[in-house]
């Protein structure tokens, strides 16, 4: 869709639901535009968070298990958390998500509502506990700490009896939120498949759901549509362009859901969207979510990790990236040197801002103590805020340079702890005294990132052609990526 086509169809949008852009001329800003909650912010701030895939499917060689494997089998030797998360580190990420228990139902703590744990394994002598392990390794470097507890079990035997089943699934749930400190992300998803006895096991989300409120407040829950953390509707991590953190919860109400115009939903969010539920992009290292041995030349490479960063984060999204460990317990080398080759990239890609050298300039400023220098102070919680405009005019910030620079990055941000806004904006260099066309986008929100050929100006101007409020800019940032 070209930026014509785009605020069209947004201004055709906002008039059906009796909202008025404000590009179309001076409108006040909606008061009930949803807005992040504390979690949500720092969770979006995080930015980056590493998904664990690890069980008894480390050891047969599978991506699914059927429940019937041998506890035995689990018995990884050298099992170090504290090598998976110094390399979390290395690599920039701040949160590590744990498989505590997969669709096999072979769980990863000493759980007393099934034999079929560590418990039952020669690992640690059946006194071994990997979640407690990640989490004090996490806790011991400052990270995050996330688990997933899968709905379908393949082993227990009554999966499929629904309220059996949602009882032990909930005392499950309940040891994990209890025994192991605060959790920054409790993550499900809505696979259901059918149970050793046939029957089709009907999930008790806001039983779930309620839990998690209680028992871990500060904690974020994913799930195809939240509450509060929405699937971005692939595993190839990448977010839609438009990306709205706001969602209609009216069409992504349950996990489990699927169609085109759900998946097209979870992509792009819904400016009218009544709550803030950003999306997560999920992705594996790997073309498989657990390690296996025929994959370790297939691990991908820092260019495509990069890649990875600019269409999930750079499009207003958090990126999960799975790295499943070895029989061994310990991450590959392979997955290891691309991860830290990643983290060395970003550092030096975003160690430079050239927009702290230029002059800054704007068409206007809503008040004094939010002037057109707030986007270029690295605070993310100062802002330029732009009054609404005249008929027919558009808001504008600009950089101005003595001598030209080079570059091939930008970075904008908004605002969001005040709501996501931008629907559309367009950048221009200057070139011999004129400005021309460089970049054309949509949506901005937390983060949106511009890779352009590298070129070299002493002018960048960035538009905003179409906002539902007065637009909030946090960051108008410039890097050069070709050093």
């Amino acid at each position: 869709m070209n930026r014509r086509d785009l605020l069209l169809t947004l201004t055709a949008a906002a008039a059906a639901r009796g909202i008025r852009p404000w590009s179309a001329g001076p409108s006040k800003s909606r008061a009930d535009r949803p807005v992040p909650s504390a979690a949500q912010l720092a969770w979006q701030r995080d930015e980056l968070a590493l998904f664990v895939h690890f069980g008894v499917n480390t050891f047969t060689d599978r991506e699914w298990g059927d429940g019937t494997e041998d506890p035995r089998l689990f018995d990884p030797a050298r099992l170090d958390a504290g090598q998976w998360v110094r390399t979390a580190k290395a690599g920039g990420f701040r949160t590590l998500i744990l498989t505590a228990k997969h669709h096999d139902g072979f769980c990863l703590w000493p759980s007393e509502t099934t034999t079929h744990s560590v418990r039952s394994s020669p690992w640690r002598g059946g006194q071994g506990d990997v979640v407690r392990e990640m989490v004090d390794a996490c806790r011991r470097e400052g990270l995050g700490v996330g688990l997933y507890l899968s709905p379908w079990d393949r082993h227990e035997p009554s999966y499929g009896d629904s309220p059996r089943y949602n009882d032990l699934y909930a005392r499950q749930l309940t040891e994990l939120l209890t025994r192991y400190g605060p959790l920054v992300e409790v993550w499900f998803d809505g696979a259901n498949g059918e149970g050793p006895n046939g029957k089709r096991q009907e999930y008790d989300w806001p039983r779930v759901h309620r839990l998690v409120r209680e028992l871990q407040p500060g904690a974020l829950m994913f799930s195809d549509a939240g509450p509060d953390i929405r699937w971005i509707g692939n595993e190839r991590g990448t977010a839609g362009d438009p990306n709205w953190c706001s969602v209609d919860p009216s069409v992504v109400p349950v996990p489990g859901l699927s169609g085109d115009h759900i998946i097209r939903a979870l992509q792009h969010g819904d400016p009218h969207g009544t709550v803030w539920r950003p999306g997560e992009a999920d992705v594996s290292i790997r073309p498989g979510w657990f390690w296996h041995p025929a994959e370790n030349d297939r691990v991908r490479t820092p260019d495509d990790l990069v890649q990875l960063y600019f269409s999930s984060v750079g499009r207003n999204a958090g990126l999960l990236l799975n790295v499943p460990p070895s029989t061994t317990g310990l991450f590959h080398e392979a997955d290891v040197r691309a991860l830290e080759a990643f983290g060395e990239r970003l550092r030096a890609l975003f160690a430079d801002d050239l927009a702290r050298g230029a002059r800054v300039q704007a068409s206007g400023t809503a008040d004094r103590g939010h002037g057109a220098p707030n986007a270029t102070d690295g605070d993310p919680d100062t802002y330029w805020s732009s009054p609404p405009p005249g008929a027919g005019t558009r808001s504008w910030i600009a950089l101005e340079w003595r001598e030209a620079v080079t570059f091939d990055t930008i970075c904008l941000q908004e605002a969001i702890r005040h709501g996501q806004h931008v629907a559309a904006h367009s950048l221009e260099m200057l070139d011999g005294g004129r400005w021309v066309p460089l970049a054309r986008g949509t949506t901005i929100g937390y983060q949106r990132l511009h890779r352009v050929p590298a070129i070299r100006t002493a002018g960048l101007r960035l538009t905003m052609d179409a906002s539902f409020a007065p637009p909030r800019l946090s960051r108008l940032a410039v890097y050069d990526g070709t050093n």
